[in-house]
């Protein structure tokens, strides 16, 4: 048994407002040994930090079940049939209840129109019981487990309107001064309502969580390991330190190890920022999360489990991913004293309706004492307020995964309005994180079409990404690409082959200086291409120097809009690279970004965005790879491109699906706008409940009045959080037509 405290991060299932997070945390709070909970909304998630010689993993489970939660391994994301199944479930029960509101308001409106049949309660009876403990049951369960907790919830303050209203239609059977069809239809519409609210959030929480998915289940989650001679494909928690895993090409490598055979490159582009992929050989180290680009690896596993990279930032990916936002804990204090408020003024509304009038009067008014209690009861319905923050950011989530930006943190929306300083990744952020051919320098004899033609067909063969980029290239100027014969691959140098009886090679300068061929002519050339952070390779074709090609990587065609937006917007833009200075310089003044550091090692890049912090502004982090989940976790708010690690988009507030980099400034215009949103619903919450209840409390409200108050209240939050209309649209639609019509093409980053 740990000596010290251990954490426990649980998925929870059946979150629906800020209650739901209020309940859990003080469920679990009254367990022996639990020292601090953080629930988190827009994960649905629970952070616990607790003490394992007092409670273990499994009570705190049990205690979240017993309240009516599911519960649900966190490092898994939840299956699309799970998830499905759940909101077929609530659709079902919604359906039976709103059936049965259907047929009470009919019933109801008979009376009101045709006056007070003898028997008409007794139907009314039937559909308020079959609502409250049909569809409703679940809810009672939740609100009973609460109570036996001492915890009041809007599962309780629900419970008790529908049973107020289940009350006095009872009463309205033997005292005709009792309307018992509003009362009971009060029963029947409360239930139904809070079965409608919950449907609605987990309907927008499925639709927004889809993509997520969808990117989490890119990776595979097994490795290939070699056991008795054979490959074995096993889960990744059974690879052990020792073990021999083979990693064909294209494939992420999914532990950290050693070369033990095989030769490749090995894109490492993820973790170190590094546009360009390494060449590895046996006795090289690779790191889980690198790309295998070429070549068939076996590698032997040196460290599994708490002891690898890829662990070590996933514990503070899970640290920070569960904190609550700023607003959503002010409105959980709020809501701390809201319930029991409510219940104490419908008390004081009784006991001075009765008690009081019989001491004024000397005849207690339990008439109006049933009329302000229950009133009170209805009007104090918190869904409303309880859905306010977290509906507004749930739904703006959703519309922004409809645009390709899925926002996962109700804290972006908050502090996106406020951000003015975004820090830009280099590789596979501001570039396209690949390279390409930049330039083709050709001798005096030979044109630029020979010789890129002679380069790919030497080339062709190669899975080595720059071979790539130069067949690409060939391939795009529908340059004639000979045949080739006997290939072959030169680790570490470059290609050979044979074309039209030529002997072709691709090496790397000084490769090329080694065999004899002087790069007197291209000397000037090859030093600007390398202080510019360019790749060279010569061309060379029987001993004789044809040319240098010039690769690399790519500016995102929409990288200096996208710069050019923020500083029209007042934000600063930062470039925070590992790559070297003189890249880094290039790409800068590129994209139009002044402020530059380079040669930032993944550790210190989350130190940077501190340092930009302690000056008191709100930065923004946008990256894609392992190196860059510190700082995105660091930042006020993180943006990953969606083409990034799992860990990446896991560090995340905010992931940036397609390639398209403009997608940040829609971000920052999103967020303000379900922020203003947000705002706005609170307001109208507490309008309706701070106005209502003492209304309903001084006898001036009817209850059927307080219930259409309250469901317009309701209906006023997911009106508002549902709004779809803004000029985000019509930017997405003009965007797609730019994309039709054709727009900018990629540049290389050093094109002048």
């Amino acid at each position: 048994m740990a000596d010290g405290p251990a954490t426990l991060q649980i998925k929870v299932g059946g979150i629906s407002c800020s209650f739901c997070a209020g309940t859990i945390d003080k469920a679990l709070r009254r367990l022996p040994g639990v020292e601090r909970v953080n629930v988190s909304l827009a994960h649905e998630e629970a952070l616990v930090r607790y003490d394992p010689r007092q409670v273990g993993p499994e009570r705190i489970s049990q205690t979240l079940r017993a309240i009516g939660y599911t519960v649900r391994d966190p490092r898994k994301v939840q299956a699309f049939e799970e998830q499905e199944a759940d909101l077929a479930q609530a659709y079902r029960r919604l359906l039976l209840a709103g059936l049965f509101t259907l047929l009470s308001l009919f019933l109801m409106a008979l009376v009101w129109i045709v006056g007070h049949p003898p028997r008409y309660p007794v139907p009314m009876l039937l559909l308020a019981f079959a609502t409250i403990f049909g569809p409703g049951l679940e809810i009672l369960r939740m609100a009973l487990a609460s109570l036996r907790r001492a915890i009041l919830n809007q599962h309780v303050l629900l419970e008790f309107a529908a049973f107020g209203g289940l009350a006095g239609g009872l009463l309205g059977f033997v005292d005709r001064r009792f309307p018992a069809a509003d009362f009971l239809a009060v029963a029947t519409f409360v239930t139904t309502y809070h079965l409608l609210s919950g449907y609605v959030s987990l309907l927008v929480r499925a639709r927004s969580s889809r993509a997520v998915r969808r990117l989490m289940e890119l990776q595979p989650d097994t490795a290939r390991v070699v056991r008795a001679g054979a490959e074995v494909e096993v889960p990744i928690s059974e690879v052990r330190a020792g073990d021999l895993v083979r990693i064909r090409p294209g494939e992420r490598i999914p532990v950290d190890g050693l070369v033990m055979a095989g030769r490749s490159a090995v894109d490492h582009a993820f973790v170190t920022g590094e546009p360009l992929p390494r060449d590895v050989a046996e006795g090289d180290e690779v790191i889980g999360g690198s790309v295998n680009a070429s070549g068939a690896l076996t590698v032997r596993v040196d460290r599994v489990g708490e002891a690898s990279f890829l662990a070590g930032v996933i514990r503070s990916v899970e640290e920070a991913r569960a904190l609550k936002p700023g607003l959503l804990a002010l409105v959980d204090r709020v809501l701390a004293i809201f319930v029991p408020g409510v219940l104490v003024t419908a008390a004081v509304a009784f006991v001075g309706w009765t008690g009081g009038t019989w001491l004024l009067t000397g005849r207690a008014d339990l008439v109006r004492a049933t009329y302000a209690t229950l009133g009170v009861l209805v009007m104090g319905y918190p869904c409303a307020l309880g859905m306010a923050t977290p509906l507004a950011m749930i739904r703006g989530g959703g519309r922004a995964a409809e645009r390709g930006i899925l926002m996962r943190s109700g804290e972006a929306f908050q502090l996106m309005g406020n951000v003015r300083e975004v820090i830009f990744d280099k590789t596979g952020t501001l570039t396209a994180g690949r390279p390409r051919l930049a330039a083709v320098r050709a001798s005096d004899e030979t044109s630029e079409a020979e010789l890129l033609g002679l380069a790919a067909a030497a080339e062709a063969a190669s899975e080595h990404p720059l071979g790539r980029a130069i067949v690409e290239a060939a391939l795009e100027r529908e340059i004639e690409i000979p045949d080739a014969t006997d290939f072959r691959s030169l680790a570490g140098i470059g290609v050979e082959a044979s074309v039209a009886n030529h002997h072709v090679a691709v090496l790397k300068p000084e490769a090329a200086v080694a065999r004899g061929v002087g790069l007197t002519p291209f000397a000037a050339a090859l030093a600007e291409a390398q202080r510019i952070g360019r790749t060279v390779v010569v061309i060379v074709r029987d001993r004789e120097l044809l040319g240098l090609l010039e690769i690399a990587d790519l500016v995102r065609s929409d990288a200096a809009t996208t710069v050019a937006d923020l500083s029209a917007r007042g934000i600063v833009s930062i470039l925070v690279t590992g790559d070297n200075q003189g890249t880094a310089r290039t790409v800068a003044e590129a994209v139009g970004i002044e402020r530059v550091f380079a040669n930032v090692l993944p550790t210190e890049k989350a130190g940077k965005v501190r340092e930009l912090q302690a000056g008191g502004r709100r930065v923004l982090m946008v990256g894609d790879g392992i190196n860059d989940a510190p700082a995105l976790m660091q930042a006020d708010v993180g943006m990953a491109m969606g083409a990034g690690t799992d860990i990446a988009i896991e560090s995340a507030d905010v992931i940036l699906v397609g390639d398209r980099l403009g997608a940040v400034v829609d971000a920052i215009e999103l967020g303000q706008s379900s922020y203003a949103k947000t705002k706005a619903n609170i307001a109208i919450a507490f309008a309706f409940n701070g106005l209502g209840i003492p209304l309903a409390a001084a006898g001036v409200l009817h209850p059927i009045w307080a219930m259409f108050a309250m469901l317009a209240s309701v209906t006023a939050v997911l009106a508002n959080s549902f709004l779809d209309r803004d000029r985000l649209a019509r930017r997405a639609r003009r965007t797609m037509l730019g994309r039709r019509s054709g727009g900018p093409r990629p540049r290389a980053v050093t094109d002048r």
